[in-house]
């Protein structure tokens, strides 16, 4: 079908493919695979005759029928609605429809035998492509892909980017082509949506070649999967989660021939050495040396899964009810969202807010970060809550003349250069990049720095809107391991189920303009979802719903209250006296480093017991504000 040979392809003077082969048979359903930057979309736009290889050829057979959906397509604008664009994939029946409304109309004056013959033979052809049937074939795409009956009959240019993404793929699916090229088809899909596409694909009798990061996603439709990496493209015979076994198995294999192969090097050299210097045996020696030259050399495995080697860290636990939200009700014109919802964020909760895009996930979670004004009902932040949002529009407040060190390091000032240059590794930042300007960046590399930055703040309150986004999988794995071990509480927004199941404790959902919870993985909840989706209406009213019970705020006798009252005081008195313990002991912290002081024997000893003894008494106020924490919260209940 495509046969790529001994392709090259360089950027400047990096190579991004080097000699790399593949090739594509009918039937294949490929995930390419690979971090950032090794080429896979380049890949894509080679193969479709976007770019010209520097050597090597693509090859392909001419009436190849190639359908290819890539975010350039975001910037085609179109005043039609979108019924009519994803119609445009019927180039032929399109045309054939005019030229029969022509002879139509040509027919009202003209009853000529040669006017009905052309039409005669329009309308056979027209029927034999089934051109009767593509509006409503345009319908079913669309409304698969989440557009309703009214969205439908809107113009293309007043839907956002990601609507309008999901249009041309439409569009493109429309047209059957022999293969597909998918470049983050799921980009700013909903889950409902995502579903659709895999179950759209996994009947779609061509090729398919997905560039995704979403693993889920790979694993339901691909049979194969191609690693582009260090120039080359390495075929392995399975999906994403056969791939992750089997590379596994090669670099246990490989790693044990560099050892073998280095410990044989070892063992050549130590001869080579011992009779260098023997006339005896010069011929012998070069011979070993001429062999170890010519040995084909095994390089080491490289590690591209690193682990997370610093912690997020907050400096004081927060209460045990996070928000609370009571009466919650949010509409926008012509649509209600909730009505007089409730909600209860508790302290080490870390929930997955999911369902289709227009339920009001964004919304809701706006409301939970006090990004959004505009509803009645009331938002209850607990004890003690420091809170950071991550969104995308968090990028506008990125500082541009900034280097990205110098970003978090502002904002930041607790975390040494070392945890900083560590978290930055992860999201991609490595070495030199560190010192490139905000200003410079692309909006992925934006958003990155971005998460960054929530992720270094001193919060122990998450709130979390597609931080996935731009993220390769080694990325997403840093990011779940980060916040596995993270101790405070979050509530995230994703479409990637991946890093849902592996994040969240509990499951909201929007209902009946209701807030739902399920108290359990996204794993469970699908199994969940899966059963009460197919159940009679009759006997779904009778279930019983997972949402946890609302708990009974607790009456407060006026002995409670007066307690409560006089330990919230002392509380309040706590934490002005460690602040002002913690500035002296960072003074006198400060003050051992002079060279003044740890010069003088005198000095240094003075200074050193000051020192120990202002620590001992910082930190003897800190256990007592947690000991008064404890008893306030048990009395708030």
């Amino acid at each position: 079908m495509i046969s790529i040979n001994n392709l090259t392809f360089e950027i400047g003077s990096r190579a991004l493919y080097d000699d790399a082969n593949w090739h594509i048979k009918p039937g294949d359903k490929v995930g390419l695979i690979g971090a950032n930057g090794t080429g896979k979309s380049t890949l894509l736009k080679i193969i479709v005759g976007e770019y010209t290889p520097t050597s090597g050829t693509v090859s392909m057979a001419k009436d190849l029928k190639i359908g290819y959906l890539n975010q350039d397509l975001l910037s085609y604008h179109s005043e039609k609605n979108i019924v009519q664009v994803a119609m445009e994939a019927f180039e032929r029946q399109n045309q054939l429809h005019a030229e029969i409304e022509d002879l139509l109309q040509k027919l009202e004056t003209d009853y000529s035998d040669d006017i009905l013959n052309k039409l005669s033979d329009k309308q056979m052809e027209f029927e034999a492509l089934d051109g009767y049937n593509i509006e409503f074939r345009a319908n079913e795409i669309l409304a698969g892909l989440g557009f309703s009956e009214e969205e439908q009959k809107r113009p293309l240019a007043t839907f956002s980017g990601g609507w309008r993404m999901r249009v041309m793929l439409a569009r493109i699916l429309l047209q059957t082509p022999d293969i597909l090229l998918l470049d983050e088809p799921t980009n700013h899909m909903d889950l409902p949506s995502i579903k659709w596409l895999e179950n759209y694909l996994g009947s779609f009798e061509g090729a398919i070649i997905i560039v995704s990061h979403d693993r889920y996603f790979l694993d339901k439709i691909i049979n194969k999967t191609v690693e582009s990496r260090k120039g080359k493209l390495t075929l392995y015979a399975g999906n994403y989660s056969f791939y992750l076994e089997e590379k596994s198995l090669r670099e246990e294999l490989q790693g044990n021939q560099f050892k073998n192969q280095q410990a044989k090097i070892k063992q050549e050299e130590k001869l080579i050495e011992r009779f260098r210097s023997k006339a005896s045996k010069a011929k012998m020696v070069q011979s070993r040396i001429k062999a170890l030259d010519r040995m084909e050399k095994i390089s080491d495995v490289d590690d591209d899964n690193p682990e997370v080697n610093f912690s997020f860290k907050f400096s004081k636990p927060s209460g045990r009810h996070v928000v609370t939200l009571e009466n919650i009700s949010k509409s926008y014109p012509n649509i209600e969202i909730l009505r007089n919802a409730d909600g209860l964020i508790e302290k080490g909760d870390k929930i997955a807010l999911i369902g289709a895009n227009g339920k009001g996930k964004s919304t809701l979670l706006r409301i939970v970060a006090d990004d959004d004004s505009e509803f009645t009902g009331t938002t209850v932040k607990g004890h003690n809550v420091s809170q950071t949002f991550f969104a995308q529009h968090q990028l506008e407040a990125l500082h541009l003349e900034n280097s990205i060190l110098q970003e978090l390091q502002n904002f930041a000032p607790k975390h040494t250069e070392t945890e900083i240059r560590s978290i930055l590794g992860c999201f991609l930042f490595t070495g030199d990049d560190v010192f490139k300007k905000i200003k410079v960046l692309s909006g992925g590399e934006k958003s990155r720095v971005a998460l960054a930055k929530a992720l270094t703040a001193d919060a122990n309150f998450l709130v979390l809107d597609e931080p996935t986004n731009h993220l390769d999988m080694a990325s997403v794995n840093i990011l779940i391991q980060a916040l596995q071990q993270y101790e405070g509480t979050l509530i995230v927004v994703s479409h990637d189920r991946y890093f849902l199941d592996h994040v969240a404790n509990k499951i909201w959902y929007i209902e009946e303009k209701d807030i739902k919870e399920y108290p359990g993985t996204y794993e469970e909840y699908e199994a969940w979802s899966s059963k009460r989706v197919t159940k009679p209406a009759a006997a779904e009213k009778k279930e019983e719903k997972p949402k946890a019970e609302k708990k009974a705020k607790p009456v407060l006798t006026d002995d409670s209250k007066a307690q409560l009252q006089k330990k919230n005081k002392e509380l309040a008195q706590l934490e002005a006296q460690i602040a002002t313990a913690e500035k002296e002991v960072n003074q006198l912290e400060a003050a051992l480093a002079t060279e003044a002081v740890f010069s003088d024997a005198e000095k240094l000893k003075t200074a050193t017991r000051e020192y120990n003894s202002s620590k001992a008494a910082w930190e003897q106020l800190q256990t007592r504000w947690e000991q008064l924490a404890e008893e306030i919260m048990e009395l708030e209940g």
